[in-house]
């Protein structure tokens, strides 16, 4: 049996983030694509989430969004590369500020279902990836969306399609 070792070093990581209940109170009052356009100018904070992994909202469009993510130790798996959960998580958050992008103002939506495919394992050589996502079809009460996450040379790592319930408002003809 081997001694046991000190594994200490100095290797750290200190994660603040604004009151997330600031962006979800705003998201109530606009549209999703105004939402979205908000974070990136930074006139709304971003969510804890990206703060906590180092993923940032990039580009918006109608149905469409991008986040980049520079892959970290802090991100690492025991096996020594990119915990997949890091990867299913951009990818999430990606497709599902696509489908917010197509929603009216008071509208939510929520993952019911996520499907990830892992091609190649990320490290910190990867460098830079991109999370590019795109709606497929945004319905009364369903949307669906899919996604990727290539590197500067176009080389894929992982994509992913997903399925969100959308929140529509109640009014008094349909409560």
């Amino acid at each position: 049996m081997a001694a046991d070792k000190d594994h200490s070093s100095d290797r750290n990581l200190t994660v603040t983030w604004d009151d997330p209940m600031v962006g979800a109170e705003a998201a109530r009052k606009m549209s999703g694509l105004d939402f979205l356009h908000a974070i990136v100018a930074g006139e709304i904070p971003p969510p804890p989430i990206s703060k906590l992994l180092g993923f940032k909202l990039k580009e918006v469009d109608t149905g469409r969004i991008v986040f980049e993510l520079e892959p970290a130790e802090y991100h690492y798996n025991p096996i020594g590369m990119v915990h997949g959960g890091v990867a299913s998580t951009v990818l999430d958050s990606a497709m599902g500020c696509a489908i917010h992008s197509t929603l009216p103002m008071g509208t939510g939506y929520s993952t019911v279902e996520l499907k990830v495919s892992f091609v190649r394992p990320m490290s910190t050589k990867t460098g830079r990836v991109r999370c590019e996502a795109s709606v497929i079809h945004t319905g009364g009460s369903i949307a669906t969306a899919e996604a990727r996450l290539v590197d500067a040379e176009g080389t894929l790592y992982a994509h992913s399609t997903t399925t969100c319930v959308i929140f529509r408002p109640s009014s008094p003809d349909n409560s």
